[in-house]
């Protein structure tokens, strides 16, 4: 018998690409660097906010090693390839919401992805808001 051959398919998962930059590049880079493959809007932003992004990185690389929830009400920071991976709480103006960073999410601003407007969920009405409802009250 002829020796049997087996087809084996490799599937590779596809590796995260940024502007034809792969993600260990791009943590290579200072943000100043980073900012020049932004589009205009984003990268004008991380220019101007060069030292807040610093500040923040280097406050949450800290509470991140002493096992500390991250925190912040800075909902316009850029996020910058060296927050991916990083878990953030972002302030929706109540609450803390948690967010994990993903590569997908750079050039974009934290507020972006812990929206204040949650869907209104109303209940039934109550008693004499509707006219149908007030003949009910008076037993």
């Amino acid at each position: 018998m002829a020796k049997e051959e087996t087809n084996i398919i490799e599937v590779k998962k596809k590796e995260f690409m940024f502007r034809g930059k792969s993600l260990d590049e791009l943590k290579a880079l200072e943000v100043r660097e980073f900012a020049q493959y932004l589009k205009s809007r984003q990268r004008r932003a991380a220019l101007r906010q060069f030292n807040e992004i610093e500040k923040f990185i280097a406050r949450s690389q800290k509470k991140i090693s002493k096992n500390k929830q991250v925190k912040t009400h800075s909902r316009d920071l850029v996020i910058v390839p060296k927050m991916v991976g990083m878990r953030i709480s972002i302030h929706t103006g109540k609450v803390f919401e948690p967010i994990e960073i993903t590569g997908n999410m750079l050039g974009h601003r934290l507020g972006e992805f812990a929206l204040t407007r949650t869907k209104v969920k109303h209940g039934s009405a109550g008693v004499g808001a509707t006219k149908g409802s007030k003949s009910k009250s008076k037993k």
